[in-house]
């Protein structure tokens, strides 16, 4: 007989944090040189958690790499240099050319707006390109997912707005490549 232990039944289960991916993190930085916590999500603040997308550029470069290939409710300690944090200039509370530590737990991963697996949502009929009704009942199911009221006269703006980023040889369609690779987001 074969045993699988529960960690290795976790590996199989879990989402891997991935470039694209929406994680919501708590953590805790100190500096590196007399170990003072500069921030903590659980004691500053609102104390909530915080959103990012993984991998644009909307956190430091050191949370960009460090973060890849974890699961949610993971723990994560980051030595992160200051080329990948706040450099030359430092930030608030950190002086420059400090090296940072971050102890990370990721709380919930969710697919980002670009995956593919968001795309295979939208596209109702497996054809690989969404067309404006298809979209429009995306942002509808998201609203009302959401607990908001579902706008039509909105939603029409919102995919005309939407088409006319995304749907670049303007064929009236927008492909997986047109969706899920974008020029300068990642």
């Amino acid at each position: 007989k074969h045993f699988v232990n529960a960690s290795t039944l976790l590996t199989f289960a879990c989402h891997k944090s991935k470039y694209g991916d929406l994680l919501l993190v708590h953590f805790e930085g100190f500096l590196e040189s007399n170990g003072t916590m500069f921030h903590s999500s659980r004691n500053h603040g609102d104390k909530q958690p915080v959103w990012f997308t993984l991998g644009i550029q909307e956190v430091i470069k050191g949370w960009d790499k460090g973060l890849k290939n974890m699961c949610s409710g993971e723990r994560r300690k980051l030595t992160i240099p200051p080329a990948l944090a706040y450099g030359k200039e430092g930030k608030g509370k950190i002086p420059p050319e400090s090296t940072l530590i971050f102890d990370i737990e990721i709380m919930e991963i969710r697919n980002g707006p670009r995956s593919h697996e968001s795309f295979q949502e939208m596209d109702l009929n497996d054809d690989w390109r969404l067309s404006k009704p298809e979209v429009k009942e995306y942002l509808r199911k998201e609203f009302e997912r959401h607990g908001y009221h579902a706008n039509d006269t909105h939603h029409e703006a919102m995919v005309e707005d939407i088409f006319k980023k995304e749907d670049e040889d303007e064929d009236g369609f927008i492909s997986s490549r047109e969706f899920t690779y974008k020029h300068d987001e990642l």
